[in-house]
């Protein structure tokens, strides 16, 4: 069978997973639809000057997820959370039924291959953050199911080390892990190879839950190599303490790394013999991290924006 002449169906196509898994499958052969609430914007409208069909519709509107989804041969589920921020308007319990009814629509539809995208702190045990919960949540529901699946879990992304709120403005870069502590990344193009891969080879990555990053550094391996770049000093320090105590979200993202859930346990060297061409943090800031790096030290400050 020749898995590159089907559809995939892919959820969250003008953001930022979405996008890169919409891509990829679009430049590895496949027939690709996008559910868009509306086409007219520039990034659904840069998704059809590439050849992905684009299908409107919501994930309020079950009638709509059902229409996208027949006739085609795998979907590509992620979904808006709470932790993505209040502009979002998702909570926790919206995130939930997404998620189980995407599933549930699939498997009505005999849908042959669904990936999940979750996160790297999911897991059998909560973590008290809402966000990662809910995809424990859904990953366990989606086990349950008469339907082929994988669920791949992610890493932190490179691209959230140039939000605003870092210190980058002032020669200086604050994050989750101590100076001398590894935490994992990837960068969001890689998530879609990623998946690509996991489409066009589903004897080997079915029935899986994959946790996934393009590299591992630390604190103070960040600074050096955003100095590099920059061609500037730039310091590292974790997040002061007082903020962490202050703030129950960012204390309980530390916490996590602490513990090591969010910091990433992913086998980086089999990922990369399986997916050929994941970028190291150098090979990131060579490329798209760059201007978006020099953007931040430009920038003014502002408030942290994790979500």
């Amino acid at each position: 069978m020749k898995y590159r002449d089907e559809r995939v169906l892919v959820f969250g196509a003008t953001g930022q997973q979405g996008g890169s898994v919409a891509n990829a499958l679009r430049s590895h052969g496949w027939q690709v639809t996008a559910l868009v609430r509306d086409p007219t914007t520039d990034k659904a409208k840069a998704l059809a000057d590439q050849g992905i069909e684009l299908v409107r519709g919501d994930l309020a509107d079950m009638q709509s997820i059902e229409a996208a989804m027949a006739d085609v041969y795998g979907v590509f589920s992620v979904q808006p959370s709470s932790g993505q921020g209040a502009a979002y308007g998702v909570t926790d319990e919206d995130e939930i039924r997404y998620g189980k009814a995407i599933a549930d629509i699939a498997v009505a539809n005999g849908v042959r291959h669904l990936v999940y995208s979750s996160a790297n702190a999911a897991g059998a045990t909560k973590t008290g953050i809402g966000h990662f919960d809910t995809k424990s949540e859904i990953e366990e529901y989606i086990r349950g199911l008469n339907i082929f699946s994988t669920i791949i879990r992610p890493s932190a992304f490179m691209e959230i080390l140039t939000l605003p709120g870092m210190g980058l403005e002032k020669g200086e870069f604050a994050f989750f892990m101590k100076p001398d502590q590894p935490m994992q990344f990837i960068a969001v193009e890689d998530i879609g190879k990623i998946v690509a891969g996991t489409f066009a080879d589903p004897a080997k990555f079915g029935a899986q839950t994959i946790e996934i990053a393009g590299d591992t550094v630390t604190g103070a391996e960040l600074a050096a190599k955003f100095s590099r770049t920059a061609e500037r000093p730039i310091t590292y320090h974790r997040f002061p303490d007082s903020l962490l105590d202050q703030n129950a979200f960012l204390g309980g993202l530390a916490r996590l790394v602490d513990l090591g859930r969010l910091a990433g346990n992913a086998n980086i060297a089999l990922l990369r013999s399986q997916f050929p061409g994941l970028l190291t943090m150098d090979e990131w800031l060579a490329g798209a991290g760059k201007p978006a790096l020099l953007s931040a030290i430009q920038a003014g400050s502002g408030e942290v924006a994790l979500r």
